[in-house]
C-alpha cells in the first residue's frame, strides 16, 4: 500500500486480555493523548508508557503523528498493550510496505491471546483447590 495525503487520519483497532482500544493517527507533533488525557497524566507506571510508545520509536515515526486514543475495559496493563496493538494496526494504514516487516518482527502485530482462565466449582480460583487437611 502507498503513503497516503496528508490530512489523512489512520485507524487501528488493537486488544489485549479484556482491553480494546481505537487507536487514530493524525498527523503532526507525537503528541499522545488517552481517553482525553495526556498519556502522562493516564499511565502513573514509565514502563506503560514505554510499551505504548515502542511502535512509534520503532518505526521512527515518534514525531510525525499524534496519536488518538479510546481505550475501555481491563487494567492499565492490558489497556497499554491494546494501545501498543491499536498504533502498529494504525502504522500499517500509513504504509504498510515499509512498516509491517519491522513491526512483524518485533511482534507488535501478534493480538496476545492469553486470558484470564475461568473460575471452576469446586475450587476458590481457576486451579486453587481449598485448603486440605487429613485430620
Amino acid at each position: 500500500m502507498a503513503k497516503k495525503s496528508n490530512s489523512a487520519k489512520f485507524y487501528g483497532t488493537g486488544r489485549r486480555k479484556s482491553s480494546i482500544a481505537r487507536v487514530y493517527l493524525v498527523p503532526g507533533t507525537g503528541k499522545i493523548t488517552v481517553n482525553k488525557r495526556d498519556i502522562d497524566e493516564y499511565f502513573g507506571l514509565e514502563t506503560l508508557k514505554v510499551v505504548v510508545k515502542q511502535p512509534l520509536v520503532l518505526t521512527g515515526t515518534s514525531d510525525k503523528y499524534d496519536v488518538l486514543v479510546n481505550v475501555r475495559g481491563g487494567g492499565t496493563t492490558g489497556q497499554a498493550g491494546a494501545i501498543r496493538h491499536g498504533i502498529s494496526r494504525a502504522l500499517l494504514q500509513v504504509d504498510s510496505d515499509e512498516y509491517r516487516s519491522t513491526l512483524k518482527k518485533a511482534g507488535f502485530l501478534t493480538r496476545d491471546p492469553r486470558m484470564k482462565e475461568r473460575k471452576k466449582y469446586g475450587l476458590k480460583a481457576a486451579r486453587r483447590a481449598p485448603q486440605f487437611s487429613k485430620r
